[in-house]
C-alpha cells in the first residue's frame, strides 16, 4: 500500500484533549477503510503566518499511513467537511522518515542550516550610476522644465 503524511489545523479554540480527540477519530476513519496509521503526533497550539477564518493560531497534528487510495480520499473528505478542522495537506511519499520529525525535535538539536546560498559574509561593491556611461553621470535627466508655472496639489488656482 501507498505510504502518506497528513497535516491538519484544527480551530484554535479547541481543548488538546478535543484536538488529539480529532487524530483519534481520523486514524478510525483510516483503519475502517483498510489502512492504517504507522505514527501520529500532536504539535501543539502554533501561530500562523496569516489568518484563517478569523483565528490566528491553530492545533496542528501530523500523521504517517499506510492505507489505500481510497480511505485517503474519505479521510480528507471528512476532515473538509468537519468544522473543526481549517486547513489539510496529504502527501504520498517513498518512505517514513525514521524517529520524530522535525517540529517536535528541539532547536538545540536540529543540524545546523550551513551555508545559506551567500546571503551572509561580505557585501560586493555595487556600481554607482555615475559610472555608466548610458546615464550620462546625472540620475535624473533633463531637469530644465521644473513644473515651477504649474500649481501644486495643495495650493489654490488663481
Amino acid at each position: 500500500m501507498p505510504l502518506y503524511e497528513h497535516v491538519f489545523i484544527a480551530r484554535q479554540d479547541l481543548s488538546n484533549a478535543q484536538a488529539e480527540g480529532l487524530i483519534e477519530h481520523f486514524s478510525a476513519v483510516l483503519s475502517d477503510n483498510g489502512g492504517k496509521v504507522v505514527e501520529n503526533e500532536y504539535w501543539g497550539v502554533k501561530t500562523m503566518a496569516y489568518k484563517i477564518n478569523k483565528n490566528r493560531k491553530g492545533h496542528y497534528a501530523f500523521l504517517k499511513s499506510d492505507a489505500p487510495a481510497a480511505a485517503v480520499q474519505e479521510m480528507e473528505r471528512l476532515m473538509r467537511l468537519h468544522d473543526d478542522v481549517m486547513r489539510v495537506l496529504t502527501i504520498k511519499v517513498d518512505k517514513h522518515a525514521e524517529g520524530v520529525s522535525v517540529q517536535m525535535q528541539k532547536r538545540d538539536e536540529r543540524e545546523e542550516r550551513g551555508d545559506r546560498g551567500g546571503f551572509g559574509g561580505e557585501r560586493r561593491e555595487r556600481p554607482s550610476f555615475g559610472d555608466r556611461p548610458d546615464r550620462g553621470g546625472d540620475r535624473g535627466g533633463d531637469r530644465s522644465g521644473d513644473r515651477g508655472d504649474r500649481p501644486s496639489f495643495g495650493a489654490p488656482r488663481r
